[in-house]
């Protein structure tokens, strides 16, 4: 049987803060790729950019589920379960 998230009771929101990494755009830096904290509507940077403000942010918060904001991407992942998903 496939593993399955344990967070899902989590996600309050899929309405992102902001059109742009919070961190990024606050210090006029650039992002690679936006993800949303499906908790809270943070939008950070990817772990591919050179802030990785998405993860700082579970990190600070524990915050467990982002999804991508990039066009055409339908995927999240939990940060405490390690699994990749779509949410629907």
């Amino acid at each position: 049987m496939p593993a399955r998230c344990t967070h899902l009771e989590s996600i309050k929101t899929d309405e992102p803060n902001t059109d742009g990494c919070e961190e990024c755009l606050a210090t006029g830096d650039t992002w690679v790729h936006l993800r949303l904290c499906r908790q809270c509507g943070h939008v950070g940077c990817c772990d591919e950019s050179k802030n990785k403000h998405a993860t700082k942010h579970f990190k600070k918060t524990r915050h467990p589920i982002i999804t991508s904001l990039e066009p055409g991407e339908n995927w999240s992942w939990c940060f405490v379960d390690e699994i990749d998903m779509e949410l629907g």
